[in-house]
């Protein structure tokens, strides 16, 4: 004879499923909240890591037989410098919202002997997107390069694709600027230059905003409440049974 589902054994059986689940619920709450720790101990050794990179003594850019092994976690905001020839007349402007309001970052390639990399020269406001209006920044001859170095960000920004064809740039896309500027070699990674002054004050250098959101540990107290909230209100229901 079979219990039907409304009786003893059926309700049985939906008591053990549901238990089962709310188990399996609890079990994947203590388990995020055990991956946001893990997140915010890794999240900590890399502010850890940056710091220190922004401490030391600046190193030469990497060259082309250290591309492939250039990576964000080992690299990206190492002081690095860099010399060579500035290409002006292939600067290229990408949308920036910056602490001195919108403007344009001014990426400019840097000829160097056997490869090319680009360089964030700084900061100029919309009004000062044109070289024409900030001749005595157009620096000549060879200079000396110091900054971070930065990875590429392909695919735009402010939730706009860039368009190369109609020189609309809004994110620092390494392959693409180099692409559309004919640069040939050029390195995989741009430079944010140092505060170090231009002639005639524009662009504005030193502006690079370094900040790791660290929220993981409240994340991780609210997993952990929710999954403490979900066995005590399981408790209290059995008791009342």
């Amino acid at each position: 004879m079979v219990a039907s589902p409304g009786g003893p054994g059926g309700r049985d059986r939906v008591r053990s499923l549901v238990g089962f689940g709310v188990v399996v619920v609890i079990a994947g709450l203590l388990a995020l909240g055990v991956w946001q720790l893990e997140r915010r101990a890794w999240k900590h050794d890399l502010i850890a890591r940056v710091d220190a990179r922004l401490a030391a003594a600046p190193v030469a850019a990497p060259g082309p037989a250290d591309w492939p092994a250039v990576s964000r976690e080992r690299d990206e905001y190492r002081r690095v410098e860099a010399t060579g020839r500035l290409l002006h007349d292939r600067e290229i402007p990408v949308q920036a919202v910056t602490a001195r309001g919108p403007g344009y970052w001014i990426l400019t390639p840097l000829e160097t002997p056997g490869f090319t990399l680009l360089v964030n020269r700084g900061f100029v406001p919309q009004d000062r997107r044109d070289p024409a209006t900030r001749p005595a920044g157009q620096v000549a001859g060879e200079v000396v390069v110091t900054g971070l170095l930065r990875l590429t960000e392909p695919g735009g920004g402010f939730l706009r694709a860039n368009d190369p064809a109609a020189g609309r740039w809004y994110s620092r896309d390494v392959a693409a600027i180099a692409e559309a500027g004919g640069l040939g070699a050029t390195a995989p990674y741009f430079i944010d230059a140092d505060a170090t002054p231009n002639p005639g004050g524009l662009p504005v250098g030193g502006l690079t905003v370094i900040h790791f959101r660290d929220s993981h540990l409240s994340y991780a107290l609210t997993w952990f409440a929710l999954a403490a909230g979900l066995a005590a209100a399981v408790g209290i229901v059995r008791r009342r049974r």
